[in-house]
């Protein structure tokens, strides 16, 4: 019978944490990059340029039918291959975390272009002829008009794209990256495979804490949002 030790997990849980920095790094550097190429992908599907719109569609299809694994996977043992093939560049020095960066962001870009889309379809076209019958440019009514409400109807749908890049980020760990999941099963060689309960216990805490923060940040800004818009 596997025995069950309350008392490790609050033992473990300093170890763990010390892979905290890098798993947020992750985050934020692929939420920062991938929204920017999200970004671009809705873009393109909404110009008229027929090219463009079949090309981000096709993207974000691939890249939402792929298993994140599978992806991480062909980056990290692909990338390398093909960059020295093409470019004759040796990456074999590369942190793993740039792998994974690499990864997430492609990943994340094609869903959060999806949540733009979705919400940018939503706001009232006559919303565009109003700002421009005002004597606006069309980049300045997107800036002042449509973005804050675009933002608006997207952040929920945001939220989860960042709480589901979370666990798509988890897998890290299985190219070697130490994060806190890495962190994790680092602890559980240690110990022999002893306390594997315990630690990933210690595990879950530390992801339920990330999202439950991210959560009441998300909900914060749209109370004001909403208080903002009455």
């Amino acid at each position: 019978m596997v025995s069950y030790t309350p008392s490790y997990i609050f033992k473990f849980l300093p170890t763990i944490l010390s892979a905290l920095p890098l798993t947020l790094w992750v985050i934020v550097l692929t939420v920062l990059l991938g929204t920017l190429l999200g970004a671009g992908l809705t873009w393109a599907q909404v110009v008229p340029d027929m090219g463009l719109a079949r090309f981000a569609r096709g993207y974000v299809f691939t890249l939402r039918c792929t298993p994140p694994i599978v992806l991480l996977f062909l980056v990290f043992y692909g990338l390398p291959e093909f960059l020295a093939w093409w470019l004759h560049l040796d990456v074999d020095g590369w942190s793993r975390t740039i792998f994974v960066v690499v990864t997430m962001v492609l990943l994340f870009a094609a869903s959060i272009s999806e949540v733009f889309k979705a919400a940018y379809l939503a706001v009232p076209k006559g919303q565009l002829e109003a700002g421009l019958s005002i004597g606006l440019t069309g980049y300045q009514t997107f800036r002042r008009i449509l973005l804050p409400q675009i933002f608006r109807i997207a952040l929920p749908n945001m939220t989860t794209a960042v709480l589901n890049l979370m666990k798509d980020a988890a897998l890290a760990y299985t190219i070697g990256l130490v994060d806190i999941m890495g962190a994790g099963n680092l602890l559980i060689s240690r110990n022999l495979g002893n306390y594997s309960l315990e630690t990933y216990t210690a595990v879950a805490l530390i992801y339920w804490a990330i999202a439950l923060v991210l959560s009441v940040v998300s909900n914060m800004m749209e109370h004001r949002l909403d208080k903002g818009n009455a």
